[in-house]
């Protein structure tokens, strides 16, 4: 039997301090899966800004792969791919531009694409290794803690010399110690036995009172340092940092034996008070990692429905198209600068993403592919038009050709559109011919001149008639009149060529002038002033009014295209802003404009075809 005051051996009550140890050792935190993915999200690399510089940090990088973050390895990929995207889209630009079509560009290799590839693969192979070796060090050191537990099952069970038991007993204490990290699903499994037993070894040991004092304070003495430590991390900026190092604490405290039971409580609280400060923090932090992560998914989400919601069946031209292809690209360089979105989202949104645009671009492309045939069909109906007028222009069939022509160029204009880089050489070959034939068919007709001379007095009269309109003459009489005297201007012939411009800017000075003083509606004004306008245009031949028929359905169709997407984007923000009430009514004040300019297109339009059809 050993002797109760033998000074080589602790005392009997030291196993309840060692279950304080042991509920230490059960309420130390352990780092979140996600943390470990997202603790390092808000760092990144000094800033570089070329393919070749990225590269050269990646070798760097690859000397020590065991060491590399993987956040750092996705940043460094992303910034690389930016770069490379971005001279993707460069070069396709160029290729645009020199004529190309867009679904025949195919961009050229990147020998630091490849280089690239290589290095991020062999990290991730060496990565793997590491990882590899780490969990058979795991399994490794659960075999040696599953031996350490046998040996002190054997040393409880055989009760031999306490002298000799108590020598082995704190080596395997030690050994256990030493021994660091084993699989996370044995971790308690492994604590509770050997706790088991060292809580039965103790139960067969009497200490004697000195050492267990001396034992008491040097443990007290360890705790209150750990305590101070765990305090102090309370102001550390770094809250990540003071969370691992608290997981660090969580180990001394819990290998540090106990103290007096007098103190046992007061000690503990102390501690579990300063890691209860740390831990609060560092799950604060946390949380906002994720509030900014579910922020970034929401963003990305919305980008992803403004894609899928494309409505194909609606773009029918390559404005239209184009004009898409504009928004489409934007929302890629926003998608660009927002933020990881969370880890089990990240790649689903990306590929959801990915998705919508690749649709997007695989259906402009057939479009392009469907009317690439129908243009050429086009062009060549074109050229064919163009021939005629051509075999005509010197005609002196006055009458006959003029007719002739006109028909053609009603015809022109039933024909579809053509490549834009054929459109403005074809349309310039027609337009001269038949502006050829109406030149010399002009000059054929001089004996109007006379005519035109007294119809140059006539329209110089009804200026000074204008310009006498007194102030104090009755506003509805003054309007009365000014019509009157509009309608006398209509109603008068052409003049010499050379007076129209300079009677005509006096004639519309006054004009607006009275306009201005009586408050005439703009709108009308505009239209009144288009009407006046057509007999000027009328003297410079059919083909002149053609032209400006033609002038005014480009303006027409512009004015829509840009009406649509007004209309498009209110219905977006009405639809999910919550916000922005001021940008809504500037959305809607443009709109109103819009259709009031349109409107008023339409009706010169129409008072274009009036007159064609009165001259037919």
């Amino acid at each position: 039997m050993m002797d109760a005051h033998d000074t080589n051996l602790p005392q009997g009550k030291e196993l309840e301090e060692e279950k304080v140890a042991a509920e230490v050792s059960e309420t130390q935190t352990e780092t979140p899966a996600e943390e470990k993915t997202i603790n390092t999200a808000i760092e990144s690399p000094v800033k570089l800004t070329t393919k070749t510089e990225i590269l050269n940090r990646l070798k760097k990088t690859a000397l020590e792969a065991d060491r590399a973050n993987k956040q750092e390895l996705d940043v460094l990929k992303q910034s690389f791919y930016k770069l490379h995207n971005a001279e993707v889209e460069a070069a396709k630009k160029q290729f645009i531009e020199e004529g190309g079509e867009t679904a025949e560009f195919i961009p050229q290799p990147d020998a630091l694409e490849e280089e690239f590839k290589q290095l991020m693969t062999s990290i991730k192979e060496q990565r793997i290794a590491v990882s590899n070796e780490i969990e058979r060090q795991k399994e490794e050191n659960l075999q040696i803690k599953l031996s350490i537990i046998e040996e002190l099952k054997e040393l409880v069970e055989l009760n031999e010399d306490p002298n000799k038991s108590y020598t082995e007993f704190k080596k395997l204490q030690q050994q256990w110690n030493e021994t660091k990290l084993v699989p996370q699903a044995r971790v308690n499994e492994l604590w509770r036995n050997y706790q088991l037993y060292v809580e039965k070894f103790y139960d067969i040991l009497k200490l004697n009172n000195e050492f267990r004092e001396y034992d008491f304070k040097k443990n007290l003495e360890i705790k209150n340092h750990l305590c101070e430590a765990a305090e102090k991390l309370a102001a550390e900026d770094d809250v990540v940092s003071a969370f691992h190092q608290l997981q660090k604490l969580h180990q001394n405290f819990r290998e540090t034996g106990p103290v007096s039971q007098e103190l046992r409580d007061e000690i503990w609280n102390r501690f579990k008070t300063a890691s209860a400060i740390v831990n609060r923090r560092h799950q604060e932090h946390f949380e906002e990692l994720k509030k900014a992560e579910q922020y970034n998914l929401d963003q990305k989400t919305v980008i992803c429905e403004i894609i899928e919601a494309i409505e194909y069946n609606e773009l029918h031209s390559f404005t239209a198209w184009e004009n898409k292809t504009a928004e489409i690209i934007a929302l890629q360089n926003k998608w660009k600068t927002i933020g990881f979105a969370p880890k089990k989202m990240n790649v689903k949104i990306f590929e959801r993403f990915r998705q919508a645009c690749d649709e997007f671009f695989k259906k402009k492309a057939e479009f392009f592919k469907t009317i690439k045939e129908e243009m050429s069909t086009n062009l060549d109906k074109k050229k064919n038009l163009c021939e005629k007028v051509e075999a005509l222009k010197d005609s002196t069939e006055w009458k006959e050709t003029a007719d002739r022509l006109v028909e053609l160029q009603k015809e022109w204009k039933t024909i579809g559109p053509v490549a834009k880089k054929h459109s403005d050489a074809v349309w310039k070959r027609f337009i001269s011919a038949c502006d050829y034939f109406f030149e010399q068919k002009n000059k054929a007709t001089s004996s109007q001149r006379s005519i035109e001379v007294e119809n140059l007095e006539q329209k110089k009269a009804i200026i000074s008639k204008l310009t006498q309109i007194e102030e104090s003459m009755d506003t509805d009489e003054a309007a009365t009149l000014v019509r009157d005297l509009m309608k006398q201007w209509n109603n008068i012939g052409h003049v010499p060529f050379k007076e129209k411009d300079r009677v005509y800017k006096q004639y519309r000075a006054a004009v607006d002038q009275l306009f201005e003083r009586l408050n005439i509606n703009i709108s009308n004004q505009k239209l009144s002033n288009f009407r006046q306008n057509i007999s000027q245009i009328q003297s410079s031949g059919a083909q002149s009014v053609y032209k400006e028929r033609e002038k005014l359905m480009r303006i027409h169709e512009a004015i829509r295209n840009e009406l649509q997407t007004y209309e498009n984007n209110l219905g977006f923000m009405t639809s999910t802003s919550k916000k922005g009430s001021s940008l809504l009514t500037e959305l809607n004040r443009k709109v109103e404009k819009l259709k009031a300019d349109l409107d008023l297109i339409q009706q010169k339009i129409k008072v274009i075809d009036e007159s064609i059809k009165a001259g037919e």
